[in-house]
């Protein structure tokens, strides 16, 4: 079987089928009539008026043959839709086209078929008028130029069944229509009055009868005008004859609001759209011209309006009451600005304001704001001290007591016969209206507001109106509490502020006191001790032990001092760190360094991280790192067993690198862990020939918070102990930068120039005399003391010195203040000057830098570390 093919003008061939609406549709006698004639004709069984749908044939009309449709891929008819001209097929059987195909091989057993294109008024083939036989046949020209004049004439039954449906829509339409303008005009929530050019009512509905008090008979027949103010109704009349004859209108067209006339004269509100509806040609003919108006009742409305406008106005109160509350209130108007809003809100007289205070443990009203009562001079002095808050009302038993006192709500529009008015004084103003509404807020009585002399009657709608303004005066005067609460607290704050940087200041004071005066007499022990030890003459093995047991006292003493003080200013807010870029490597490499002796003294094998591992940077202060690390690294070395290890290990993880300073000494009990980082608890090991002070670790702890770290301890009693701290990785862990930057101290040690000038300004004398025999030992310089600032800018801009050693801490003039005058004098000005002083804060460090010295070096110092300095200062000055 040769399934038919498809025509390209398929789309528009199913559009045009389906605009006729004639597929499914019933039987149509025409049709039938039609195709019977054929059969009868042309003497065949079947005949058929086919229209081949999307995937079927559908049949119109069908003459012996009892389905009304099949598959179009079994139809003869789709062959001729395709090739757009008659089919004739004399045997299917012997038609390799047909041959197998269901209607050939079964039921109707087709064997002749014979089909007339079907066309559209636009020219598309639809279908066929087809015969169709169970027997073979010819079919000549002759026959097929018949079945064509059959074929045409279905052609008009099509255009008429096109016309007929579009008819039978039109009429649905008309109908709907009507029943649409009926259900409007009689049903519709609006009065629709209809009126013919002369102004007589022709037609109203029930809405506008029930709207102005008739009935439709009594309007009916009537003019128009009827339903107008005399004033409108009179020139209604020439309004409607000027638009006819010269199109000026007034309504018609457009709508506005106006006013209609109830029957009972009284004027109602309406909006009016009146439009026309001309049912002839001429313009003239009054008769055939009507007018349509809608009427819509706008008292609901009006009312509503007038409503919204009072809703607004409260709100706008309310609003402005709230978010300009600061502004009010610093100005001094807020409850003015809210009386005057109540007073214009309710059309009152008179208005009043308070809070409900307790007085001699009774409640009292305190007047924020009120309406000027005052009569006489008497009465004015009493109405300032009410304002003032400098005088309270506290009768529970008058109109305004029942409210404040009582909690009532009090009602009056007969205040010339209400018995409870009976308090007011002599001369008062009359009252004729009053309201008093108490504020309550979470049940607790906290004001009032009242209002009197209306122009209108109170009434509980009124009261119920005025909640939001009740629950915004109850919200202010909480908040004009909570102010004066926050300014009392802000005063009480400001002296307990005060009292803090007082004690604050005080703590400082102490601190660098005790810094400078426990220094001072450390650093002329140290550094005799250091002289004597290192003395050109030899001391004896007996005094040399001494002196080194001096040193070694003196630099406990000098760790105990810095570690309690640094533990202090921690706690007391006084230190700082500077935190910048760190690298890992670095910081690691100074530490192990000053490490590494003592532990080569013990024996101790340092297990070190490989160099990748630590080529990252932290976020810290590097001094202070260096600290942590030098405090862990030492107490790895003091408790460790002799020949035993110390490792570290270095990981970076999840944004913060730890370090881990691994020991093999003998641990420390779990229960005892939590006293480990306690100050001066040393965990029995005081009793022990171990030195130290028990407060290394809770200031290296506290040191590491100060950088945004963490630090903890793991340990093993009987094998060990690993202590651990964190701090953040820099942004990208770059590498910082390993060049050297330029210090204000270099080991370098060159040759001394000879003969070369210092002046040392020092109050103390015991320090001076540490300095001379110091200097005693340098023959190439000569040293000069002086015991105060002025004696030495003397000297120093006499004598220009080779080198200044300036002390901080002097009577009168200061170091600074010193240092300052040298850098503003020519003369004076490239004169090095290194400082010093036993204040060791980082920031008189800072300090010093800033006021240009050359270096600050903190008391007590290292003999040789101070002789190089000087020496290094010096070579410096010789070569420029």
């Amino acid at each position: 079987m040769t399934a038919p093919l498809i025509p390209d003008n398929e789309n528009q061939r199913l559009a045009e089928l389906y605009d006729l609406n004639l597929l499914d549709t019933a039987r149509d006698t025409s049709f039938d009539s039609l195709t019977q004639l054929a059969a009868e004709l042309f003497d065949v069984p079947i005949a058929l008026v086919s229209l081949v749908d999307r995937d079927r044939q559908w049949f119109k009309s069908s003459y012996g043959f009892c389905v009304t449709e099949t598959t179009r891929d079994v139809s003869f008819c789709s062959h001729v839709v395709y090739n757009q001209s008659p089919l004739v097929v004399q045997d299917a059987s012997l038609d390799s086209r047909f041959a197998d195909n269901p209607l050939v091989t079964g039921e109707p057993h087709i064997r002749f078929y014979a089909g007339m294109p079907i066309r559209s008024p636009s020219g598309f083939i639809l279908g066929t008028l087809c015969l169709i036989d169970t027997r073979p046949r010819n079919f000549d020209t002759e026959c097929l130029e018949r079945l064509k004049l059959l074929a045409n004439q279905v052609e008009p039954l099509i255009s008429l069944h096109r016309y007929t449906y579009s008819l039978a829509e039109e009429a649905d339409s008309n109908r709907a229509v009507s029943a649409r303008y009926q259900a409007i005009i009689r049903g519709a929530a609006a009065g629709v009055v209809r009126i013919n050019g002369r102004g007589t009512m022709l037609e109203v509905n029930h809405f506008v009868c029930d709207m102005l008090g008739y009935s439709e008979r009594e309007l009916l027949g009537r003019n128009v005008k009827m339903l107008m103010p005399q004033s409108v109704a009179l020139a209604h009349d020439g309004f409607l004859h000027a638009y006819q004859t010269s199109g000026d209108a007034k309504v018609i067209g457009k709508g506005r609001e106006v006013e209609a006339q109830h029957k009972t004269g009284e004027l109602i509100p309406v909006h009016l759209a009146v439009s026309e509806v001309q049912l002839g040609t001429k313009t003239d003919d009054h008769e055939r011209r009507h007018f349509i108006g809608i009427l819509s009742d706008l008292r609901d409305v009006h009312a509503a309006r007038k409503r919204e406008q009072k809703e607004r106005a409260l709100l706008e109160v309310l609003h402005q009451g709230l978010t300009d509350y600061r502004a009010l209130v610093s100005g001094n108007t807020l409850w003015r600005f809210l009386k005057e809003a109540l007073k214009e809100l309710t059309q009152s007289e008179y208005a009043l304001i308070g809070e409900v205070v307790t007085q001699d443990d009774k409640p009292a009203l305190k007047i924020h704001a009120i309406t000027d009562l005052s009569w006489n001079d008497e009465s004015r002095r009493l109405m300032e001290l009410l304002v003032s808050g400098d005088m309270m009302l506290g009768n529970p038993h008058t109109m305004l007591g029942r409210v404040f006192a009582g909690g009532e709500t009090v009602l009056s529009n007969d205040m010339l016969h209400d018995e409870r008015n009976g308090h007011l004084p002599q001369g008062h103003p009359v009252l004729t209206r009053y309201l008093g509404v108490p504020i309550i807020d979470r049940g607790q009585l906290i004001g009032m507001y009242a209002i009197a002399n209306a122009q209108h009657d109170y009434d509980e709608a009124l009261v119920e109106w005025l909640k939001p303004f009740t629950s915004t005066c109850a919200l202010l005067i909480n908040l004009h509490r909570q102010l004066r609460e926050q300014e009392r607290f802000t005063e009480e704050l400001r002296l307990a502020k005060e009292q803090a940087e007082t004690a604050s200041q005080a703590k400082t004071d102490f601190l660098s006191s005790m810094s400078h005066e426990l220094r001072t007499p450390l650093n002329s022990i140290l550094g005799f001790a250091q002289l004597l030890e290192n003395s050109r003459t030899p001391l004896p093995e007996r005094q040399r032990r001494q002196a080194q047991q001096i040193i070694r006292s003196g630099r406990h003493l000098l760790e105990l001092i810095n570690e309690v003080l640094d533990l202090a200013r921690i706690e007391s807010g006084n230190m700082q760190v500077s935190l910048e870029s760190v690298r890992a490597q670095d910081v690691l490499q100074d530490a192990i360094e000053i490490i590494r002796p003592l532990a080569d003294e013990r024996n101790l094998s340092l297990n070190l991280p490989d160099v990748g591992q630590c080529d990252v940077c932290i976020l810290g202060d590097y001094t202070r790192v260096k600290q942590v690390l030098i405090n862990l690294l030492s107490n790895a070395v003091k408790y460790n067993r002799d020949g035993g290890s110390i490792s570290l290990y270095c990981v970076p993880d999840d944004g913060v690198y730890r370090i881990t300073i691994s020991d093999t000494g003998h641990g420390i009990p779990e229960s005892r862990l939590d006293e480990l980082f306690q100050p001066f608890n040393r965990l029995g090991a005081e009793s022990g020939s171990i030195e130290g002070t028990g407060v290394g670790l809770a200031l290296t702890r506290k040191v590491v918070g100060l950088m945004n770290g963490q630090m903890g301890v793991v340990s093993r009693e009987g094998e060990g102990s690993d202590f651990w701290f964190e701090l953040p990785l820099c942004a990208g862990h770059e590498v910082a930068s390993t060049e050297d930057e330029p210090s204000m101290v270099s080991r370098e040690i060159t040759e001394p120039v000879r003969y070369q000038h210092v002046l040392y300004i020092e109050d103390n004398p015991a320090n001076q005399r540490l300095m001379q025999d110091l200097f005693h030992d340098l023959p190439d310089v000569q040293l000069t003391c002086v015991m105060d600032a002025e004696q030495g800018l003397e000297l120093a801009f006499s004598e220009s010195p080779d080198l200044i050693l300036m002390d901080i801490d002097l009577p009168g003039m200061n170091g600074f203040a010193a240092q300052q005058i040298l850098a503003r004098n020519p003369m004076t000005r490239n004169i090095p000057v290194l400082a010093i002083s036993a204040a060791a804060s980082s920031s008189n460090r800072r300090r010093a830098r800033e006021a240009g010295f050359v270096d600050y070096l903190t008391k007590p110092f290292d003999i040789q570390a101070l002789v190089d300095q000087v020496r290094h200062i010096l070579s410096q000055g010789e070569s420029h």
